[in-house]
């Protein structure tokens, strides 16, 4: 399955991705899990320490790579010209790195400059690069996005089997959710689910509930906040390793086994 993750900024999408990535990846699947949000947090949220992410560039900012595998001539990229669809089967293979239980990171990032849509070499490696994971490799896809979606083309689209939009017991989340909501059926996404994070009462757990309602977006879980996840993100260790018995880890294993549900359909 390939799952795309988003939500607004803080939320706790990145969390969620490398903990499901890793209990996937627990009950035996192979999982790439893939970071194309600007913050890149979601190695250290998978167990990779420092000393390994600071060795990775991200792929979108390899200008080295984007131009050799972009590139036609000399002369036609003095004009401006490039392929639009380059050469990407070998990129998770050969840029891809394993971690804690086999978990496989592929470091993307985003594009900076141009534009949202822009068309530009690095738009066109990474688009071509999105669509030959989504729709030719056979294993779990885990992508922690920005709330954006800009790199899920048209093209793309049918090779996304679900979409968690990730909220917060907040206006504002709910707001970027419908926005998400509205970008993911343009082009095409049809299974889309929510998941609530952070709830820390009935209030809270009703108002999102509402909402939901409202909406039109099925709700998968109901991870309750718990102070632990600050303090395993202070000392830069997963939660899932630093504290397994913690309710959310038990929460996202509910959501994980729902998808796994949704997988035998």
């Amino acid at each position: 399955m390939k799952i795309a993750i988003t939500g607004k900024g803080g939320v706790g999408k990145t969390l969620i991705a490398a903990t499901l990535s890793r209990l996937l990846a627990k009950d035996g699947y192979k999982v790439l899990a893939i970071d194309a949000d600007p913050n890149l947090n979601l190695g250290y949220s998978l167990g990779f320490n420092e000393k390994e992410l600071s060795k990775i560039t991200p792929l979108a900012e390899n200008e080295e790579l984007i131009k050799e595998r972009t590139s036609i001539s000399n002369e036609a990229s003095i004009l401006g010209f490039f392929k639009l669809y380059p050469k990407v089967d070998d990129i998770v293979d050969k840029f891809g790195v394993i971690g804690p239980d086999n978990v496989s990171l592929l470091i993307i990032g985003t594009v900076r400059k141009g534009g949202e849509g822009c068309l530009c070499p690095e738009n066109a490696f990474l688009r071509t690069l999105i669509h030959h994971i989504l729709i030719k490799r056979k294993e779990f896809v885990i992508i922690d996005m920005e709330a954006g979606i800009e790199h899920l083309a048209r093209g793309t689209a049918k090779g996304v089997d679900i979409m968690l939009i990730v909220i917060e017991p907040s206006f504002k989340s709910i707001e970027t959710a419908l926005r998400i909501k509205k970008l993911a059926n343009d082009i095409g996404i049809k299974n889309i689910f929510m998941i609530a994070n952070k709830v820390s009462n009935e209030n809270e757990k009703k108002f999102i509930l509402e909402k939901i309602n409202e909406i039109d977006i099925p709700l998968l879980s109901i991870i309750p906040f718990d102070k632990e996840v600050a303090y395993a993100d202070m000392i830069k260790k997963p939660l899932i390793d630093y504290s397994p018995s913690s309710p959310v880890i038990k929460a996202i294993n509910e959501a994980k086994n729902k998808i796994l549900e949704l997988k035998s359909i």
